[in-house]
């Protein structure tokens, strides 16, 4: 069908001149249709892929660690704080960060960072399309990098380079834009769950940060990629949790929540400092007078110096999670640890090397909780770094459910579901209102993009044209000539309507004729003795009283035209009304009002003077008033 007015052109001239799908007669709760179980069956498939890419990631950072700091062959994953190069270990780091430059300038550019912003800069801007030299050179320099003692988790890494994969596949296959994003973020689901044991955590990451949506055609898929992923896990790289911890209790007592407000408004303003701090470096860097390329050699030598002081800050750290976790760390040492992977870390990713956040973070947060263990309740071993460690993630990703989740998945102690959400939830809120952005978003909005990622239900999902149509419009009988039209044209009624619809003497829509065309056959031919139906547009384009606002607005979008013809279902020429596009801003001003307006529905003023008049007039007792008493008292509450 067809119809409407052409914003793009005369504003009114043109009309849709192909079909437009209708709306189901019956509407439902989603609108996932079959082609969700083939995406199903690929996401399957590629988060199977996704566990050996994240086996190789870990094994290329194995082998990279070894021969930085040990000078052997061997893919074990290992930990750079053993080594025994004494102050040399200061160019380990600067010499990995320089084969990173060079593979960023003459490989792509695309390998800078820690992965998610390029992930989501992928969805959000180049339809989740990702080269395919990526999906090698991004595991590649991360595991150099991370080798050499980058301060980095392989989280980030694995994101993007199981979502270059899934995005590859995807682009081999006839999909439209959406569909790809499903499949690349079933990659980097697939890639996290398989790295961290974590398959619920890594969807909710997906969900919070990658998807920007929650609905089945795409958490289905993702969901099950995730799965698969951590299925294989279990037989090439092993089961989890990957920090085993001894059981806390199940309920810590008022002391306790406490205690969590506390861990979780400190998680919040460090993690607002982390966010501040890694900009801070990447804003210094900028003012060089040297090539990016070399920005990640500078980053290292400070990686290589905060390395010399504090060993344990280099590579992922996970030997220092888990250190942290089971109470094998001093005050004192957990304090320098914080300091100086604080600085090496925020220095270096400013400076643009690869790697990931997660694991730093982690570490970070576990050092906060292992020092505010000192002062807090003794809630056992290891309990309040695990709180920490949660609230962080809440905090810098702004993600409170994937850090609440995440924390549990790596070490299966589901006692501390309560205070974790506490201090996940505090830490988010504290983020939430100091800083306008994530340290993921801000990423991506310094390259000029705007991400929002508040979920809400759309208001022209829940409203129907019925609500917002126009019912008093002038219509043109088709049998008028068009010299006879001209003084209804000039009225103050017709100043307003742009679309005139033209009905035969039964009243049935037969085509519609546009204000221009009205003037314009009224100044080239004013004595014009056709009639207006031949004149008239035929297939006019359709909306109906039952259709949500949505599918009208996609309707509009596609064609180009804001104004259509409200029709029967029933009936398809029977005329009801006109949409246009300033009607269906109802629905936004009745959002408005909702979010802005305070009014008090019930005042206290109120509530005292029933209670009062209850209190003068005491019950009705049967014959002691007349039935005009009675009634006035019940309809002012007495009774």
């Amino acid at each position: 069908m067809q119809n409407g007015v052409n914003a793009t052109e005369t504003s009114e001239d043109k009309l849709l001149l192909h079909e437009v799908e209708e709306l189901p007669k019956e509407l439902g709760d989603f609108t996932t249709t079959g082609r969700v179980i083939p995406l199903s069956i690929a996401a399957i498939g590629i988060g199977i892929l996704s566990a050996f890419v994240a086996l190789g990631l870990l094994r290329l950072i194995g082998f990279f660690t070894n021969l930085f700091f040990y000078l052997r062959w061997s893919s074990a994953f290992v930990s750079p704080a053993g080594n025994h190069l004494g102050a040399t270990v200061i160019l380990v780091p600067i010499v990995g960060a320089v084969v990173i430059g060079f593979m960023a300038r003459y490989g792509s550019e695309r390998i800078r960072g820690h992965g998610i912003p390029e992930a989501i800069e992928a969805i959000l801007i180049n339809g989740s399309r990702i080269e395919p030299r990526v999906a090698f050179l991004k595991p590649l320099s991360s595991a150099i990098s991370i080798g050499s003692g980058g301060p980095f988790g392989a989280e980030g890494p694995i994101i993007m380079t199981g979502g270059a994969f899934g995005s590859m596949l995807a682009q081999f296959m006839r999909l439209t834009s959406a569909e790809r994003r499903t499949l690349l973020v079933a990659g980097a689901a697939g890639g996290m769950s398989a790295t961290f044991a974590s398959p619920v955590a890594a969807v909710l990451l997906a969900v919070e940060l990658l998807l920007f949506e929650w609905k089945p055609r795409s958490l289905i898929p993702v969901a099950l990629a995730s799965a698969a992923a951590a299925v294989m896990r279990r037989y090439i790289i092993g089961l989890g949790p990957l920090f085993p911890v001894p059981t806390h209790p199940t309920f810590i007592g008022p002391k306790g929540i406490f205690g969590c407000v506390l861990v979780g408004l400190l998680a919040g303003a460090l993690s607002a400092l982390l966010t501040v701090s890694v900009y801070a470096a990447e804003d210094s860097f900028r003012k060089l007078p040297i090539h990016w390329m070399w920005w990640p050699a500078l980053g290292g030598l400070v990686i290589g110096i905060g390395g010399w002081i504090s060993p344990r800050a280099l590579g992922v750290g996970y030997d220092s999670i888990g250190a942290l976790l089971q109470g094998d760390m001093t005050v004192r040492l957990m304090l320098g640890l914080l300091a100086v992977k604080w600085i090496i870390w925020s220095v270096s990713l400013g400076s643009g090397t690869s790697g990931g956040v997660l694991a730093p973070l982690l570490m970070m947060g576990g050092t906060l909780g292992g020092m505010m263990a000192t002062v807090l309740p003794n809630e056992g071993i290891g309990f309040w770094p695990l709180i920490s460690m949660g609230a962080i993630l809440g905090g810098t990703m702004r993600s409170p459910f994937t850090g609440v989740i995440f924390a549990l998945e790596l070490t299966h102690d589901v006692t501390v579901l309560l205070p974790l959400l506490i201090a996940a939830t505090i830490a988010h809120g504290f983020t939430v209102l100091t800083l306008r952005r994530s340290i993921l978003t801000e990423k991506v909005a310094r390259r000029g993009y705007h991400l929002s990622r508040e979920y809400a239900v759309d208001p022209l999902e829940i409203l129907f044209v019925r609500e917002v149509m126009r019912t008093k419009i002038a219509v043109l009988p088709a049998d008028v000539l068009i010299k006879d039209v001209g003084q209804s044209i000039g009225s103050e009624h017709g100043h307003s309507q742009r679309l005139y619809p033209v009905v035969d003497h039964e009243g049935h829509v037969t085509g519609v004729l546009t204000r221009g065309d009205l003037r314009r056959v009224l100044q080239e031919h004013p004595v014009d003795d056709r009639r207006l139906g031949e004149l008239a547009r035929p297939n006019p384009g359709k909306a109906y009283p039952d259709e949500p606002l949505r599918v009208v607005v996609y309707r509009m979008a596609e064609t180009g035209f804001t104004r259509l013809l409200v029709v029967q279902r029933n009936e398809p020429r029977r005329l009801v009304g006109i949409v246009s596009l300033s009607d269906l801003l109802k629905a936004r001003v009745r959002s408005l009002e909702e979010e802005q307006r305070r009014e008090i529905v019930l005042p206290l003023h109120r509530v005292f003077r029933l209670g009062a008049r209850r209190r003068r007039v005491g019950p009705i007792e049967s014959g002691t008033l007349d039935d005009s008493t009675k009634k006035n008292l019940m309809r002012n509450g007495v009774g």
